[in-house]
């Protein structure tokens, strides 16, 4: 779970325009950030990964101090109460992300994001944030692969100005084709920072793009560069159209806030819009995978790098917290095997880990990654990840290195409850992913985890046949090395 508080802590940081949830790179580990900067589930897995659900349709739940309520047109409300926070969150998700995107328009869900704050006939471009921001308040937004979500971060007594910007952005947008082209171009120019010109982030693309042949998380969030430049306004609104309706949102606050005193507000505002047509839920069976795959990248770059990706359940699989432990068991700190082998034992490694993709709402990705020290090979380092998944194969980690990864994951979880930050974005990802209410199950899970679980998830998920390995190899860049040689007076060329 650190890699997730980690990742929510960098999104307070993010640009007023907003920005996508960077689903690798930015997660960073005790070991090493990727980049140098990025059953008890059973009763909740019926209920609809969109719109409403029967167990909503209840008005007024109140849960573990959680009450939640629905409004007649599908808009579902979440709130919690923290009688000793100072200030509040204010968030509303949509089920919107990369995922909902049609082949050929990759990208329109980040850059309806940063639309969202070009303004409506009411309020001018900028005026919801300089509105926030009078108020003492900040305001920001992220896009996944399955959702956009939006939050404002002020003092209880002024949510109701939330309330009122955000129901009038959900239907009065108005996405002027001039403002749709330049803020289209700083995509692009995002897009080439953070990946054509960012070696180890576009192995990562690529590796996700080849373990996946047909299910839309290929794809990526901030989207392909040739999808990105014919996107047009008329995209951008249908778009709008479709996804940014009650039913396939719902709200979030937390705070020292009267519960019914807001929900009051909220229905007064937000009421009215009307219930747009129904969202269908994704339905598409990824192809078995038969044998492993392997992509090359050749980027300018200092040293080589690899990135090794196992198919693996989400966070609904009866299998999740064992694969959350052995992640843990990997990497999860400096005396994690990987660190403490790769980097300190053999010194193989100037970076190296694991990480467990699980906070999704269809089965991702569990990966190995590593960057090579200077002197040593990619096949070295590959080699000495591989011999560490097999250690656990042939020998299950002990109970005390079991309860230590355990204790560690409930330790982070329980420390990320601090912030009224991540409170709201952990019922926020468990609620778009399948209902709120996992999060209370989530340490329940993985208590119950064993050493003999951990190596019996190791042989299920870890194997040759279900793996995708990307490898950067440097090569120098031959501008520099021409302008370089010419400067000493090289006649080579």
């Amino acid at each position: 779970m650190k890699k997730i508080i980690v990742l929510l802590l960098l999104l307070l940081g993010m640009n007023q325009n907003g920005s996508y949830l960077v689903p690798f790179q930015l997660r960073a580990q005790t070991v090493n950030p990727v980049r140098n900067s990025s059953g008890a589930l059973n009763p909740v897995r019926d209920l609809s990964l969109s719109g409403t659900n029967p167990a909503a349709e209840q008005r007024g739940i109140i849960s573990n101090g959680v009450k939640e309520d629905v409004l007649a047109n599908g808009l579902k409300i979440i709130i919690q109460q923290d009688p000793f926070a100072p200030l509040s969150m204010f968030q509303i998700w949509y089920h919107a992300g990369s995922v909902n995107e049609e082949v050929g328009k990759t990208g329109l869900s980040h850059l309806l994001e940063h639309m969202m704050f070009k303004g409506t006939p009411k309020y001018g471009a900028k005026t919801f944030s300089r509105i926030i921001q009078r108020v003492g308040g900040i305001d920001n937004a992220g896009t996944n692969k399955d959702y956009v979500f939006y939050y404002q971060k002020l003092a209880p007594e002024h949510l109701h100005l939330s309330i009122e910007l955000e129901a009038d952005r959900m239907q009065n947008l108005i996405l002027d084709p001039k403002e749709t082209l330049s803020e289209r171009d700083v995509i692009m120019e995002e897009r080439r920072l953070r990946y054509e010109d960012d070696p180890q982030n576009l192995v990562y693309e690529e590796v996700v793009a080849t373990a996946f042949k047909n299910h839309p998380y290929r794809r990526p969030v901030i989207g392909w560069m040739s999808d990105i430049k014919n996107i047009t306004r008329d995209d951008l609104y249908n778009y709008y159209k479709k996804y940014y309706v009650p039913n396939n949102a719902f709200i979030i606050a937390v705070g020292n806030i009267d519960k019914d005193s807001l929900i009051t507000k909220i229905k007064k505002e937000f009421n009215d819009i009307p219930k747009g047509p129904e969202i269908k839920k994704i339905n598409l069976d990824e192809p078995e995978q038969n044998g492993e795959k392997r992509v090359i990248v050749k980027k300018e770059a200092e040293l080589p790098y690899i990135l090794i990706a196992y198919k693996a359940p989400n966070v609904l699989s009866d299998d999740n917290a064992s694969l959350e432990v052995l992640a843990e068991i990997l990497s999860g700190g400096k005396s994690a095997r990987i660190y403490k082998n790769l980097i300190d034992e053999k010194q193989l490694a100037l970076s190296a880990g694991a990480e467990y993709d699980s906070l999704y709402k269809y089965p991702f990705l569990f990966y190995l990654y590593a960057q090579a020290l200077p002197g040593k090979t990619i096949d070295e380092v590959e080699k000495a990840l591989y011999e560490e998944i097999e250690k656990i194969k042939n020998e299950p980690p002990s109970e005390r290195e079991v309860q230590k990864a355990k204790n560690q994951i409930e330790a982070e979880f329980i420390m990320g409850q601090d912030s009224i930050y991540l409170q709201a974005q952990m019922l926020g990802m468990f609620e778009a992913i399948g209902g709120w209410r996992l999060k209370d199950k989530y340490l329940e899970e993985i208590r119950k985890v064993t050493s003999d679980d951990v190596q019996r998830i190791a042989k299920k998920y870890l194997i040759e046949d279900k793996r995708t390995v990307g490898i950067l190899i440097p090569i120098k860049n031959q501008d520099k090395t021409t302008e370089t040689q010419r400067h000493r007076g090289g006649n080579e060329y």
